[in-house]
């Protein structure tokens, strides 16, 4: 009677190491494509005459849109799992990039780029792919498994930077942009295979991974209620807006920043891509890290080290060498708050709702991501410099860890269970 179950358990686990695969293999896709946006601003202003501004706002837009889309797409994913969700993103988001490759005005690259690409990546991220796998693995493994799959989403932006920027050099915007298109359209079937389904009841209850109350069927509505009281969950949500304002502007502006200082016209794509490159290795350290101590205390020091990184690269000299440091750090601490904000929404609230909790959290993310890469084009085209930004860039990183350390980690009180309809 044994040998069944036995033999059961290597299946489960190879259907895990696929949803695992198959969500790095999403997130590549979709955070490499929008890790190279940076990379046309300066195109789109000077070849086609649209201002640094609204080619600066079209990026913004896509991180507000994502924001406030993704909500439903987590709720989406779970009500109806993550392949729908996963395909619908990746068709949107490969059509806001050929309009904007096609754009003969600001206001369709602002549709494009803004827009669908906001609506797209809202599928093909982290609200719909963290929940899959943490639904799929045990709740020890589950910040691993999360900061394992944010490490191989990186491997995209460590790809597509150079890629895009070597297509852009040589045969210009449009067939780079429809290059990435291409791209995302291969990932739209993935999400077929991020959905664990258990054959059997005995390898179910040998490997079903339980988290509290993560198995019993409780109302969305409570569950949000409860969320928004909840003052750990109001801290994460409000320190999570530095991380989306961080990023976005590094990401949108770095390239920009370094050829007014000089520096060589391929260094921001190698800075870019080095930050893909060392956040594999951040984002899986982060992932092993809230697994072994609190995750909102890590959280705390990751922005600690963060904001102390961004004030010493504005503050001290430029060169090939300190680029690279700064990438380095910056790729080290980058996309770690990921798993580790989710991982801690799960500990707290558990995973039924996950894609729901997480999204409505990320929302803040992501206004900050639009001011970030919005304000970075105001402020220079105002003062001239970035400085500004610069400075509020490091700043908001010692706020975010004096919010995120007095996080309380603890489980939730249940909300109260909606009934289940009565069998006839």
């Amino acid at each position: 009677m044994q040998e069944p179950m036995a033999s059961a358990v290597p299946s489960l686990q190879n259907r895990i190491t696929l949803i695992i695969i198959a969500g790095a293999l999403v997130l590549s896709a979709a955070m490499g494509t929008r890790q190279t946006f940076g990379l046309f601003i300066n195109p789109f202003s000077y070849d086609r005459g649209v201002p640094v501004t609204l080619v600066a706002f079209a990026i913004a837009l896509h991180n507000l849109v994502w924001g406030f889309a993704q909500p439903f797409a987590g709720a989406m994913a779970d009500r109806h799992g993550p392949a729908p969700a996963v395909a619908f993103g990746a068709f949107a988001f490969a059509g806001g990039l050929a309009m904007a490759a096609l754009a003969p005005s600001g206001m369709w690259l602002v549709i494009g780029l803004g827009v669908l690409v906001g609506l797209g990546i809202s599928c093909t991220t982290f609200g719909v792919v963290l929940p899959a796998v943490s639904r799929a693995v045990t709740p020890e493994k589950r910040t691993m498994a999360m900061g394992l799959v944010s490490a191989g989403g990186s491997l995209g932006q460590v790809a597509l930077v150079p890629i895009a920027q070597g297509l852009r050099q040589t045969y210009g915007v449009s067939t780079s942009l429809f290059a990435l298109a291409l791209i995302l359209c291969c990932a739209a079937p993935l999400g077929l295979f991020m959905t664990l389904r258990r054959r059997g009841n005995a390898a179910g209850k040998a490997a079903a991974p339980t988290s509290g109350n993560d198995g019993e069927h409780v109302s969305l509505r409570e569950v949000l209620r409860q969320a928004r009281s909840h003052r750990g969950y109001q801290l994460l949500t409000l320190g999570f807006f530095t991380c989306g304002f961080q990023l976005a502007f590094i990401a949108t502006h770095l390239p920009g920043y370094l050829l007014m200082c000089h520096m060589p016209v391929g260094l921001g794509a190698t800075a870019l891509a080095l930050i893909g490159l060392f956040n594999m290795v951040g984002s899986w350290a982060c992932g092993w890290l809230g697994g072994r101590y609190r995750q909102h205390h890590v959280l705390g020091w990751l922005y600690l080290i963060r904001g102390a990184a961004i004030a010493l690269f504005f503050l001290l000299p430029k060169s090939d060498t300190s680029v690279v440091i700064f990438a380095a750090v910056m790729g080290l601490t980058w996309l770690g708050t990921v798993p580790l904000t989710s991982g801690l929404v799960a500990k707290v609230f558990g995973t039924q709702h996950l894609g729901t909790l997480f999204g409505l959290c990320f929302m803040s993310h992501q206004v900050g991501s639009f001011l970030g890469a919005w304000l970075g084009g105001y402020v220079l085209d105002v003062t001239g410099s970035y400085n500004l930004i610069w400075a509020a860039t490091a700043i908001l990183g010692a706020v975010a860890a004096a919010l995120h350390f007095p996080i309380n980690d603890e489980r939730a009180a249940p909300p109260v269970r909606q009934p289940r309809p009565a069998s006839a």
